[in-house]
This record gives structure tokens, sequence and C-alpha cells, in this order.
């Protein structure tokens, strides 16, 4: 059982932020503040309000109780293990993911390729799907959202070596979602359920 949620970019502009501040709780509402930028604030705001309502319609919490980091930065809620989340935003969109099973979601901004950034994070396998794909700026962001949704699930972070994340994931399945009209690509990680043989 997993619930994924999302607002656009449009929903986020049209958010009225100072009441959906004060919806929350003190603790996320300083940590959404420490952003310098309007926007980031805003994305940071809309994927909290995500997470709030997923944890209300999922598990019956009326509202966000305080969030626990564990030492690599991953949020948890403390005394709820049956409870796994994750948040991720970009320019376009906010989105939340909880579920009953370890989870991770992210969602990035389709950039301009640029080699020598692929050069450093993907290995030999992945640079040549992206040399064969149309539009090597989509897959070079599938790839990358792959590694960060697996690492978000994990709770291990970013590596310094982006470059053999997936050869730790064979476990593991990806929903990935392109949409380069909007210029966002939006994956899904979560550990694949035992076959009966």
């Amino acid at each position: 059982m997993f619930r994924c949620l999302t607002y656009s970019r449009e929903d986020i502009e049209r958010l009225d932020f100072d009441a959906a501040l004060g919806a929350i709780s003190p603790q996320r509402r300083a940590y959404i503040l420490r952003y310098r930028h309007d926007m980031d604030r805003r994305l940071c705001l809309a994927a909290t309000l995500l997470l709030q309502q997923a944890l209300h319609e999922e598990f019956g919490i009326p509202s966000l109780p305080p969030l626990v980091y564990a030492p690599q930065g991953k949020p948890y809620i403390e005394g709820r293990p049956d409870i796994h989340f994750s948040l991720s935003h970009c320019r376009e969109l906010a989105a939340c993911v909880v579920s009953s099973q370890p989870v991770g979601i992210d969602v990035e901004s389709i950039g301009a390729y640029d080699e020598d950034v692929a050069m450093a994070t993907m290995n030999v396998d992945e640079l040549q799907r992206i040399a064969r794909s149309a539009w090597p700026d989509v897959a070079f962001t599938r790839l990358w959202t792959m590694k960060e949704s697996f690492l978000k699930l994990t709770g291990e972070g970013l590596r310094n070596d982006m470059k053999d994340v997936l050869a730790d994931a064979a476990d593991y399945s990806f929903a990935c979602q392109e949409h380069p009209d909007e210029g966002y690509v939006l994956t899904l990680c979560q550990k694949r359920l035992a076959t009966k043989e």
C-alpha cells in the first residue's frame, strides 16, 4: 500500500502561504522558514501539507506530529515504525508518498543535458543508455531520480560516488513518470514484493 500526492506549480503559487504556514507544527514551520527564497519555502510547505493530508487519509493522524531525523537526515515519526514517507520538490512540483513499507520519491526538473555531470554520476551502461536516447536530458533525469529515490528510501543520502547506486537496487522497483512538457520527472522506489513459488 502506498499513497502518492502532488501539487503542481500552479497549486503552489495559489497557496495562501501565511494561512497554510499557521496550520502546521511549529517545528516544521521553523524548518520551512530556514529557506531563503520564497519559492523554496512554498515548495517545502506544499510537500509538508501533502504529508499532513496523506497521514490523515491513510493512517487517521489528524495533524502532522513532530518529525525526528536519522543521522543521515531522513525524517520519520517516532514511535510509528509502521509509517514510511518521502518528500521531494522541484520548480515544477511538490510530491509526497506514504506507505506501510519503506519508500522513496524524487522529483527533478529537466535541465539541459550536461555531459560533464553525467560522466561524474553515471556508470558506463547508464551513459550508453543516455547516448541512445532521443532525449538525453530526460534519460539523465530519469536515471538521477531513480538513484535519489532509492537513496531516500534507504536513508543513506547522496553518496560521493553516485555511479553505482543502482547496482545496490536489484531488489527494488521503480515507477517513473516523465513529463517533458511540464519539465519534470518523478520516480517512486519501493522494495519488490516477494513472489510465491
